[in-house]
């Protein structure tokens, strides 16, 4: 039976999203500020600018007007960058009605605040947490609107959100599992952009398979021991939203943050990098965030550090990667502290 489900906004994953809910029969009202993009998607049924090439099915619609794209809904699913998230949720908030299912695909921080996107929205709407399933896992929205295989997690801590979520966007494309650690999965949804940027800056660098492999192993382990203190199940690491999209996210010319990272290591600067991609890029954000994070948390995060000394320092890239790797020896098994491997294991 069809439902109308909105998407909060129309960027590329917004976008490729609204192609995948649209694909199971139902009709999605797209929000966007836009009035020119509305028009483009309601009249060419195209969305060039993000997803360039690609048409959409004529079940969505957009507008600009929030109410119109909210009343009636089943269905919520924010997909703004992660510096728009509050505002999109509080203009939500009324027309929002508390039977909506939420769910939001955003990856990234409240750089200001630090908080996860869960907490900004849950704040803002007035729900609890655990009412909220995030959407993650390896997924470029160029492959989605193609319907190319593409398998992700919703997580929630509420089963029946979990549950309602998948049952929404699964599709013989589109394969979707669920997982109960929301904090693993949206903490790695964010935390592996970084990793992306220093993959691209390697490959910018002309460094080569070898130094990327241990970028991307080396970052994982980073991304598990911030997680795991901040109180995540490592072994969401090692599923869809940890390895895989780390994997497709730092591999990939689809990628962002793949590219953004590439071009610094060519010898761009920021803010040319920046204006070139004509695109948010949220592992800048993020590694913002995130050495934030690790300070106040006392986590060790070497690659981060050194990613933040590079975007926010002026510090030289090739010699930032260099220092990298001269750091003092280390065991490789050292992911986490004792007392939290115990008191996983307890």
């Amino acid at each position: 039976m069809s439902e109308k489900i909105a998407v909060l906004v129309a960027g590329s994953w917004g976008t490729a999203l609204a192609s995948v809910l649209a694909s199971n029969n139902n009709d999605v009202s797209v929000w966007t500020r836009s009035e020119q993009q509305a028009a483009e998607i309601n009249e060419k049924h195209t969305n060039e600018h993000y997803l360039p090439g690609s048409t959409l099915s004529d079940r969505i619609s957009a507008t600009t007007d929030m109410q119109a794209a909210v009343s009636g809904a089943k269905a919520v699913i924010i997909v703004s960058p992660s510096s728009a998230a509050r505002q999109v949720a509080r203009s939500l908030k009324a027309h929002f009605t508390k039977d909506m299912l939420v769910v939001h695909a955003i990856k990234g921080f409240e750089t200001e605040t630090l908080k996860r996107m869960s907490t900004v929205i849950s704040e803002e709407l007035e729900i609890a947490e655990d009412d909220i399933a995030v959407l993650s896992g390896p997924s470029h929205a160029e492959e989605v609107v193609k319907k190319c295989p593409t398998t992700v997690v919703v997580a929630s801590s509420n089963e029946k959100a979990a549950q309602a979520a998948q049952g929404l966007f699964m599709n013989s494309y589109f394969r979707v599992y669920t997982n109960r650690d929301l904090l693993g999965v949206e903490l790695s949804g964010a935390l592996k952009n970084i990793i992306a940027l220093g993959a691209g800056m390697s490959d910018g660098l002309g460094f080569g398979d070898n130094a990327k492999a241990a970028l991307l192993t080396r970052g994982l382990a980073e991304i598990t021991r911030a997680g795991v203190e901040m109180g995540a199940n490592p072994l969401t690491f090692a599923g869809l939203a940890g390895i895989g999209d780390l994997v497709v996210t730092a591999t990939s010319r689809h990628s962002r943050n793949w590219r953004a990272g590439s071009l610094l290591g060519q010898g761009q600067q920021l803010d040319a990098v920046l204006e070139s991609m004509g695109m948010v890029v949220e592992g800048i954000r993020t590694t913002k965030a995130a050495y934030a994070i690790s300070q106040k948390l006392g986590v060790q995060m070497p690659i981060t550090e050194v990613l933040y000394g590079v975007l926010f320092e002026g510090r030289d890239v090739r010699k930032a990667v260099e220092a990298l790797m001269g750091r003092d020896p280390k065991t490789e098994m050292e992911v986490m502290s004792l007392e939290t491997w115990e008191q996983w294991h307890s």
